[in-house]
């Protein structure tokens, strides 16, 4: 018994364990699926006398198969190769490991799933049972095979096949969970299975491959598996970090066609050498992105700023009013006293025209309460608020200074991109091939759809137009002219208006060729 203190026995003992176990998988999940015809209270049972069977199938297997591996008298000759019983067997057997492994190699890889379509209908035990001991027949030949081709000794092939139907039927839910959920494991196996079947040929031939070399190569390839198995789970780990809504954002953006946006401290992924060709238009998928980055867009980025508010003075006299209202086609209207800041309330402008056409004071039954929400609320907050009230809504600094003010239409130009008034001008205007002029105040997150550039906004920045873009760039209020080049584009300020940026002539830079 010196044989079982040689380290090697005990390395292919081990190595033979997991592959029997592996080997076993595609028998466990057949013997459940047939126990699953079963009546619920009938199918531990039949899975227990199942796996039992197997075990029981592989002894008997394997004390025959290790008495035919004796026969080492030579039968027949080719070219003076001389072959005994054992010289067939183990070529056979190479070869249906070879072909097992293969086959399987190929349907895991081509990623075909073998699903059970039969009926629910319970069938008689006797029948399952019956199914059962052919299917342990077919699959003990693979396993009875593999374990010759590992080990020498018949005492070691059986504490195996003893010790790994064991670990199957104590922990046959878990491990089918494992192997399902690391299928690379599978595939691992599966090329030991390959190399194991060369040996068995390389055997047969007359050529001996001490053992010593195939248990090195597994362990060298476990732990390697080992490593990648822990490089993905540090993966899934970090990636947990990142909020679930930015991961299904990037997903649904990636099934559209559109770039992953990249989350903060999070470097960009390297640009891909492969073409993908979206399944969906470019403006469905600016709206898809509108949709996904709604929540996570300050109020500032889309609402009217103070200075683009039209609003009514109540000390003004009624042809100021009623000129004012002619010539702006809105349907709400803040009304103040002096300045903005001092609101008295919302108005409907077919009120103000009624009212001023029949010469009567603007009362406080026509006067709404305004609503005013803070800078920092939120924009579904805001979105929920004007879904209830049904009327603009004011937005008010830390200060309690009016900043601006928010419409549906707002809301749906985040999304869908910009509706210009009547008497309004689009805030981006195409020029000709890769030229734009821009307004200043254009909102960033628009822009970028429109340029199809991520190099706009970030989640860091305090400002939302092109103008605070540009002075942000330029770290004071540049000059007429003056020029910036971000991400192949070049952003040409092309007016001014007091202290802001007005208009924008943005260029995409054509790449120069290297000089050789």
């Amino acid at each position: 018994m010196e044989w079982l203190f040689d380290p090697n026995i005990w390395v292919g003992l081990f190595a033979l364990i997991v592959l029997e176990i592996v080997l076993g998988i595609d028998n466990l999940i057949f013997i459940a699926i047939l126990a699953d015809k079963l009546a619920p209270e009938q199918r531990d049972k039949a899975r227990l006398i199942g796996l039992s069977l197997a075990m029981v199938m592989r002894l008997g297997l394997l004390s025959v198969m290790s008495w035919l591996v004796t026969l080492t008298e030579p039968l027949f000759h080719i070219a003076s190769q001389p072959f005994s019983g054992r010289d067939l067997i183990l070529l056979l057997g190479g070869l249906f490991l070879l072909f097992k492994a293969t086959t399987e190699l190929h349907e895991r890889v081509e990623g075909k799933v073998h699903v059970h379509t039969g009926n629910r209908e319970y069938a008689s035990f006797g029948a399952v049972v019956a199914q059962i001991v052919v299917l342990d027949a077919v699959f003990s030949l693979d396993a009875v095979i593999t374990a010759v081709g590992m080990v020498e000794q018949l005492g070691v092939m059986m504490a195996a096949v003893v010790i790994s139907m064991a670990v199957m039927v104590l922990a046959s839910k878990p491990l089918t969970r494992f192997v399902n959920a690391h299928p690379t494991v599978v595939v691992l196996c599966l090329s030991f299975l390959l190399m194991v079947g060369l040996s068995l040929i390389a055997e047969g031939l007359g050529f001996h491959i001490p053992k010593g070399y195939l248990y090195a190569a597994i362990g060298f390839s476990v732990v390697i598996e080992f490593l990648n198995q822990l490089a993905r789970r540090n993966f899934l780990r970090k990636d947990a970090h990142i909020a679930l809504r930015d991961r299904t954002a990037d997903a649904v953006l990636r099934l559209l066609g559109g770039k992953k946006r990249a989350a903060a401290g999070v470097e960009p992924e390297e640009p891909s050498d492969t073409v993908e060709l979206p399944a969906f238009e470019e403006q469905e998928r600016n709206m898809v992105s509108g949709v996904l980055s709604l929540s996570q867009r300050s109020i500032r980025s889309i609402m009217t700023n103070r200075s683009d508010i039209s609003w009514i003075d109540l000390d003004q006299d009624s042809a100021t009013i009623q000129g004012q209202l002619l010539e702006t086609p809105h349907s709400f209207f803040p009304v103040s006293r002096g300045q903005l800041d001092n609101v008295v309330g919302i108005v409907r402008a077919k009120d103000l025209v009624a009212c001023l056409a029949a010469g009567q004071e603007i009362t406080d039954e026509y006067v709404r309460a305004p609503i005013i929400m803070p800078e920092a609320g939120g924009v579904l907050k805001v979105m929920e608020t004007l879904k209830r009230s049904r009327q603009l809504v004011l937005i008010a600094d830390e200060y309690g200074t009016i900043v601006g003010l928010v419409t549906p239409i707002d809301i749906l130009e985040a999304i869908a991109g910009e509706f210009p008034d009547e008497d309004e001008q689009p805030e981006v205007q195409v020029e000709g091939p890769g030229r734009w002029r821009v307004a200043g105040s254009a909102d960033l997150h628009h822009l970028q759809q429109v340029l199809e550039t991520d190099a706009l906004v970030s989640e860091t920045d305090d400002y939302a137009s092109l103008g605070g873009f540009m002075l942000e760039q330029f770290g004071a209020l540049p000059e007429l002219g003056q020029a910036i080049e971000v991400d192949g584009l070049r952003f040409e300020v092309a007016e001014l208006l007091e202290r802001r940026i007005a208009t924008v002539l943005i260029s995409r830079v054509e790449p120069q060729a290297d000089n050789a």
